[in-house]
């Protein structure tokens, strides 16, 4: 009874006491808790702000010390590779690149540095506006293209005329093509053959080179292979998404996947400006060779990376002063080439990367002569070399936002190829179908599309320099490119190439002449009952081929590129459509030219 009470009176007190403890108390004790968090809070933001304004007035020294460490590192990490391990390709390649990026560092920071108070390049233009300045410039302009002239015209015919006296067919196509666009050219008194000839003699530079040189071949052989590299890493995405066994849909999980990767990659160096030094600097090289307008030049440039319709959008802000040969000169470089999404595709279809690279290059000043021998230029253009700081500017804010960007853009790519792809093959096996009918009614048998194009563009495929047993085949390719497109020409192409494979592994395994037969243009094997499709063609067609294909000049482009261009600039809605066909016979003629070029010099490296 004691200890229960005496627990009751306890408990009674601590309730007491508790009632009794004031509540200012904890309100104090809870404020002070709250003044001390504040004082932490304060002093945080008191630091951030010291060092945001210290960032701020600093950041640029701040900045150029970071980056000259961690280029300090670099170099001291380049000496230890090239120490470590120097002679294989993988040491060359970094020390190349390495170079390489020193060399635009370098021009970088010369671009930067404050101009002096005498401008020397305007200096030198007041000079060059003398009378015995331009005189000079006249005598020696025509002494370069007189040296040039010469220096090409003996070259061919003693190393490869003589040598290779059925080249000389290319040859005759390339004067042909010539005549033929200057008799219905838009104006022929008007034509300036400054652009044209140096076009072609840039065209013929590039190939002798690539085709006639075995250091050119290595090297542009080496690029095909590293770029091939550089888009195999698609496998890894298309892996992760498909599964391991996403290559037996070659096309669809394969194929396409490139677009995505290489269209996030050229958004990356867009936002970081790379793309548009490269462009600008091969817009101005251009210019300064052909005599071409910036606005001209710059579209030739950019088609070599980018498709028939981003170019034209990076020169929207020019788009609208543009004279008809100038629009008339953008229409035909989107037409002449094709865009480094897509030649990942053609890469991976197995047509060979160091051509496809090379014939992109090359008709960039190819289209630019044919366009102005087809539409010379009669009006007054109002382009300057201001101009060249007038290409767009990414809109992304960041490189995580670029890629997105570029992986979004490349969507409508992707759809435009599958679709294009599925109508345009069935398409054409419906025609195929309705030629076989109407063929069996008359007695001719298999009679088709492809077998039409062979025929009527037999001679196309000739005056290139295609091996005459190969004609028909390139003369169907041909005709499939332009009345269907680029993609389901290659892919025909694709098959060929792999047939040649086949059929050299077989030779090489059954090397006798009755290993083998034809039935019809189909190439039978009978020790593995085996029938080769279409047969195969020489190494020189192939590669006569690939360049002649490099292009999307085809009439289903035709609406694409106008659809996008009324787009961008459409008060000049008229102008367009009434050029745009002739500026894609121009693109396919430019295709055509870079063919005869590449057969004209064409060697074969594998097997000498």
């Amino acid at each position: 009874m004691e200890e229960n009470k005496a627990h009751s009176t306890a408990d009674h007190g601590c309730q007491r006491s508790k009632a009794t403890t004031p509540p200012h108390t904890e309100i104090k004790v809870e404020y002070e808790r709250d003044e001390q968090y504040n004082r932490f809070a304060m002093l945080a933001v008191k630091i951030q702000t010291s060092v945001y304004v210290v960032l701020n007035k600093y950041k640029s020294r701040v900045i150029r010390v970071l980056s000259y460490l961690l280029l300090l590192l670099y170099f001291v990490y380049l000496g230890y590779a090239m120490y470590y391990r120097f002679g294989d390709e993988g040491s060359i390649r970094l020390l190349v690149c390495s170079i390489l990026g020193t060399i635009i560092l370098v021009y970088i920071q010369l671009q930067r540095l404050p101009q002096s108070k005498i401008d020397v390049c305007t200096y030198l233009k007041q000079v060059s506006r003398t009378n015995k300045a331009r005189i000079l410039k006249q005598y020696m302009g025509r002494l370069l293209v007189v040296s040039v002239f010469v220096t090409l015209t003996v070259y061919i015919i003693i190393d490869v005329l003589l040598d290779f006296p059925q080249n000389s067919v290319s040859v005759a196509g390339l004067i042909l093509y010539i005549i033929i666009f200057y008799v219905f050219s838009k104006n022929p008194a008007k034509v300036k053959w400054r652009p044209v000839f140096w076009g072609f003699a840039l065209q013929n530079i590039f190939a002798l080179v690539i085709l006639r040189t075995k250091w050119g071949y290595q090297a542009f052989q080496w690029l095909g292979d590293r770029i091939i590299e550089f888009l195999n890493f698609s496998n890894t995405g298309a892996s992760f998404v498909f599964g391991e066994l996403y290559a037996n849909h070659l096309f669809a999980f394969k194929v396409m996947p490139v677009a995505v990767w290489f269209c996030s990659v050229i958004s990356v160096l867009y936002y970081l400006g790379v793309m548009q030094v490269v462009i600008k600097r091969m817009g101005m090289f251009l210019a300064f060779c052909l005599g071409t307008t910036p606005a001209e030049s710059l579209n030739a440039a950019a088609n070599i990376f980018l498709g028939m319709t981003d170019g034209p959008l990076m020169l929207q802000p020019l788009l609208e002063d543009m004279t008809n040969s100038e629009l008339h000169a953008v229409m035909t470089g989107g037409f002449a080439t094709i865009a480094g999404s897509v030649l990942g595709a053609y890469i991976n279809f197995g047509v060979p990367a160091n051509h496809l690279i090379t014939a992109s290059v090359m008709s960039a000043p190819a289209a630019l002569a044919v366009s102005k021998l087809a539409y010379p230029e009669t009006e007054t253009t109002i382009t300057s070399a201001y101009d060249y700081g007038k290409m767009g500017k990414s809109t992304d804010r960041n490189i995580i936002e670029a890629i997105l960007s570029g992986a979004w853009s490349s969507i409508k790519i992707i759809t435009a190829i599958a679709v294009n792809v599925m109508a345009f093959l069935s398409v054409l096996e419906f025609v195929n179908m309705t030629l076989d009918w109407f063929g069996e009614r008359v007695g001719i048998e298999n009679l088709s599309f492809q077998l039409i194009c062979s025929y009527v563009f037999y001679p196309i495929a000739f005056f290139m320099g295609t091996d005459i047993s190969d004609c028909r085949r390139v003369a169907e390719l041909i005709g499939i490119k332009t009345f269907t497109n680029e993609f389901v020409a290659y892919s025909e192409l694709s098959h060929l190439i792999a047939n040649k494979k086949i059929f050299t592994g077989y030779k090489a395994f059954w090397n006798t002449s009755s290993a083998w037969f034809y039935r019809g243009d189909d190439i039978f094997l009978p020790h593995v009952n085996q029938t080769l499709i279409k047969g195969i063609i020489s190494n020189k067609s192939e590669v006569i081929t690939t360049y002649a294909l490099c292009g999307f000049s085809n009439f289903g482009s035709m609406g694409i590129l106008l659809g996008a261009m009324t787009a961008l600039v459409p008060s000049r809605r008229g102008d367009l459509s009434k050029i745009v066909l002739r500026a894609m016979i121009a693109g396919n003629v430019a295709c055509f030219l870079t063919g005869c070029i590449a057969g004209l010099l064409y060697k074969d490296y594998g097997t000498t």
